[in-house]
């Protein structure tokens, strides 16, 4: 969603009727808080996920994934590259992107292709070792051959054709984990790649244990998403669901509370105090917001407070604002 400044100081939370959350009950799994909280909440995720990397063998040292790099500029149309499977994923471009797909091992890369100019020193050393080690064969070609291939403007040098990322199903989202309750994240109309991509890595950077994509008015897991999510599509859980809306309902009968993120909220999203509990958040489009029957189902509509001359953030941005929200209040 494009978060845009609102412009109303009205108090209140939620809509009009909705459930109570005292009327939630305390006995759910995974560590969820008893008591009353009040309406619009923040939650409380302990621990962080630690991913099997079985492609690679020995997992990578320390939980930080900083020295994953910038996901670069613009793209070109990847209209032209098939996605096979509801989510897609097939092709894989950037170099923290292709090293991040054979580290995970969670499903089989066919083979690489790699610009016969470029170094193989660094990242790109690592990729060769690894698909290496893993029988992944490595083809070297030519930069005109390798732009032909790919379909973004700065593929770095490396293109990776793998299977399609297996699809979670929402029922297993949502019941988040032994020690911790479901914090997951759902998109409203983010039809653009690239901020579907920033918005994943972000989610997963801030612990959300789900992503759930629509399967029509949605972008899924093109070249440049995977490009700009920098390997982070290879982490993230994801379902496809038929319709947002019946997946909210779906979700508020498994005990998850639903925050939504928009302009007319009258919740700061620093106020809300069902974080700690099984939370979603759900972002919209850039421009339109949340639509309106998603928007009548959420428990919370919350807003982040803009302090300057300009009316709005981007979907990434302000998703970035209400996640690690959440992840402070459940770390």
């Amino acid at each position: 969603m494009a978060q845009k400044k609102a412009r109303s100081n009205r108090p209140g939370s939620g809509k009009p009727g909705s459930r109570k959350p005292g009327s939630r009950s305390g006995s759910r799994s995974g560590g969820r808080p008893t008591g009353s909280p009040s309406r619009g909440g923040s939650g409380s995720k302990s621990g962080s996920r630690a991913p099997k990397r079985s492609g690679a063998g020995a997992p990578r040292g320390g939980g930080s994934r900083s020295a994953r790099g910038r996901s670069g500029g613009g793209a070109r149309s990847d209209s032209r590259s098939r996605t096979d499977g509801a989510l897609g994923g097939t092709q894989v471009e950037g170099r923290h992107a292709v090293r991040e797909l054979l580290l995970a091992g969670r499903r089989r890369t066919k083979e690489v292709f790699l610009g016969n100019e470029v170094e193989r020193v660094d990242i790109v050393a690592d990729i060769v070792d690894l698909a290496s080690e893993l029988g992944v064969p490595v083809r070297s070609v030519s930069r005109s051959k390798l732009d032909h291939i790919a379909r973004t403007e700065a593929p770095q040098g490396v293109v990776a054709m793998a299977e399609a990322l297996p699809s979670s199903e929402l029922a297993a989202l949502s019941r988040g984990s032994e020690d911790s309750p479901a914090f997951l994240l759902a998109l409203d109309g983010v039809t653009d790649p690239q901020n579907l991509g920033a918005v994943i890595r972000i989610a997963e950077c801030a612990g959300v244990d789900g992503v759930l994509l629509p399967r029509h008015r949605s972008a899924h897991v093109t070249p440049t998403v995977t490009k700009a999510a920098a390997g982070a599509v290879e982490y993230m859980p994801m379902a496809v669901v038929g319709g947002l809306p019946s997946a909210i309902e779906q979700m508020r009968s498994d005990g998850i509370w639903v925050v939504g993120l928009d302009a007319g909220g009258e919740t700061s999203i620093h106020d809300i105090t069902v974080g700690a509990e099984a939370v979603c958040l759900v972002l919209g489009a850039e421009g339109p917001g949340l639509s309106r029957l998603v928007r009548e189902r959420c428990d919370v509509v919350a807003s982040i407070p803009l302090r300057g001359a300009l009316a709005s953030l981007n979907v990434a941005s302000a998703g970035a604002v209400a996640c690690y929200e959440v992840a402070r209040l459940r770390s």
